[in-house]
């Protein structure tokens, strides 16, 4: 039985499902046709329900939930690893007033109106509303040729945004962790409904041993994780895995779990997202 399943190109991704595409493990008969996008494209595909099985943002979750089921193998939740706010001028940090000024003229450069990162800053600075969608990797280069007052950055940006000259106004995944005590939901595997609920959890249960298979065997990947990663450099790139892949990746459990409905029930509350009626989790 074929599946389409959908992730980014992004080291940790690639590091996820290379033991599962590859069948370095038993896939139980299943095969998967694989399509590498930007978590953005992965969530406009998700709103369309293009795929069986893909990764998405957690904020594009809130709003496929009825169509889509969390797996509890491969999300990227963790402490540390949340998106910044960056800006190539000076600012005074989160306390900024420019920051918390109803209709600022701010332009800030986000990743996606679904990403979370965008949810978090939506969470933490309602006002700041100038928004325009780039690619995650072009934030930078905005903000240098000043298209841009503030960027949102993602994934290995955070580790090269102090090389060009740029500046941390706010670490919105600090933000998160002091406002809750929780890990950070940034994205997750979903399967859509339809699907059967053994073969949903046969699914899970193989994005898991891939998982494991990758903890156990780090390099076994690295040509396939590399060729993705394009001109990332190698420490960078595993610097992108240690960040991004962890025990929640492996089973969310209830950390995880508490974490992803509180980050919903945030949202609800400042009304970025309606309630939710269905079980999150497969």
């Amino acid at each position: 039985m074929k599946l389409t399943l959908g992730f980014s190109p992004c080291p940790n991704d690639t590091f996820i499902f290379d033991a599962l595409i590859h069948h370095k493990i038993d896939t139980e008969g299943l095969e998967f046709e694989v399509s590498y996008d930007d978590v953005e494209t992965l969530n406009q595909k998700a709103l369309r329900g293009e795929l069986d099985i893909t990764k998405l943002s957690f904020h594009a979750f809130a709003y496929v939930a009825n169509q889509y089921a969390l797996l509890d193998a491969g999300s990227a939740l963790g402490f540390g690893v949340g998106p910044l706010l960056i800006s190539k001028n000076h600012f005074e940090g989160s306390a900024d007033p420019q920051l918390h000024t109803p209709n600022a003229k701010l332009k800030i450069g986000i990743p996606g109106k679904y990403t979370t990162a965008n949810f978090l800053l939506g969470i933490a600075y309602p006002h700041l509303q100038n928004k325009q969608e780039l690619v995650f990797s072009e934030i930078e280069s905005a903000l240098l040729n000043e298209q841009i007052d503030l960027g949102l950055i993602i994934h290995e940006n955070r580790f090269t945004y102090q090389d060009k000259g740029l500046t941390k106004i706010v670490d919105l995944g600090d933000y998160w962790e002091k406002l809750t005590g929780c890990a950070i939901p940034l994205g997750g595997i979903v399967i859509n409904r339809n699907l059967e609920h053994n073969l949903q959890l046969k699914v899970n249960r193989l994005v898991r041993q891939s998982v494991e298979f990758a903890f156990a065997h780090p390099k076994s990947g690295i040509d396939f994780i590399r060729q993705h990663a394009q001109a990332m450099e190698e420490s960078v790139m595993y610097k992108h895995i240690e960040l991004y892949v962890n025990k929640y990746s492996i089973n969310l459990g209830e950390e995880g779990r508490k974490a992803v409905d509180t980050l919903f029930k945030l949202a609800q509350e400042r009304n970025i997202i309606l309630a939710i009626q269905e079980n999150l989790y497969i």
